[in-house]
């Protein structure tokens, strides 16, 4: 399909962290050689497509210390140990926020998170250049976040192909139709829907109802924003997700193991099966 070329650049909250993104990732150009030498050298990770395709909604756990919409979260949350507690629960993957400001993340938590546990680690920023994900592959992740919404159509081609590269998985965020196209026609194979518009950081409920129903079946579809609950989960399977990531809801847990326990188990059902 083909997709429109107008692309305006992202405004309010998310360009902001595009734009300290920009930044972060201009610094890294003086080390390419020594960071792509460590991305090769590393050990292959855990397939993370793979891990989200069983028989039931895979949780994709995520580490994160505090966020944009909602402030301090967990300031003091020790990611390897937060990491082994949501594994233990059932997590099918884990999603680790590596952006310093807003997110209070580290490419430290990264590293870590990826040596304690044997699923598959999802490095969470806002991915502007290719060093970024050679980085992330450097640190142990399985896949990187590429969010549709924060890259021009030929820079979202390019990382897609440099991914492949880096030999790292990505997960493709989209929040509407035309993000979707975008996403599919890039060659995106792991799609999340983002409830949440990072631009203005308000949370539509009816993003994932919408655009997960048109995600091909053969691709992953994953769940992103609102998921609270066991039956946020089992709705969120009634629209064909195959997977739901969640972060704050997670984060806030006295116990991570249980937190995570009440969110899995829910059965998978096949796009074009879910209730109308």
């Amino acid at each position: 399909m083909q997709v429109s070329s107008a692309w305006s650049p992202p405004s309010g909250t998310l360009g902001t962290l595009v734009a300290a993104a920009v930044l972060r990732a201009e610094a890294l150009h003086p080390q390419r050689g020594a960071i792509e030498r460590r991305a090769a050298a590393v050990a292959t990770p855990p397939g993370f497509a793979m891990a989200l395709a069983g028989r039931t909604v895979a949780v994709i756990a995520e580490i994160k210390r505090r966020s944009p919409s909602r402030g301090q979260l967990a300031p003091e949350l020790n990611a390897p140990d937060r990491a082994a507690s949501y594994v233990a629960g059932g997590a099918s993957a884990l999603s680790v926020l590596t952006e310093p400001d807003r997110f209070g993340g580290s490419l430290d938590d990264l590293r870590e998170v990826s040596g304690a546990v044997a699923v598959p680690v999802l490095r969470k920023d806002f991915i502007v250049d290719p060093l970024q994900l050679y980085e992330a592959r450097a640190c142990g992740a399985a896949a990187a976040l590429l969010i549709v919404r924060a890259l021009a159509p030929r820079q979202l081609n390019a990382l897609v192909a440099s991914s492949r590269a880096a030999g790292l998985e990505l997960l493709v965020e989209v929040r509407d139709e035309r993000e979707l196209d975008r996403a599919l026609d890039a060659g995106a194979l792991v799609i999340g829907v983002n409830n949440r518009n990072l631009e203005t950081l308000e949370v539509d409920p009816g993003t994932v109802a919408r655009i997960i129903p048109r995600i091909p079946a053969g691709l992953i579809a994953v769940a992103e924003s609102g998921v609270t609950s066991r039956r946020d989960a089992e709705a969120a399977a009634a629209t064909g997700a195959d997977a739901i990531l969640v972060g704050s809801t997670l984060s806030v847990a006295s116990d991570g193991a249980a937190a995570v326990h009440t969110l899995s188990g829910v059965t998978r059902r096949a796009r074009g099966e879910q209730r109308r």
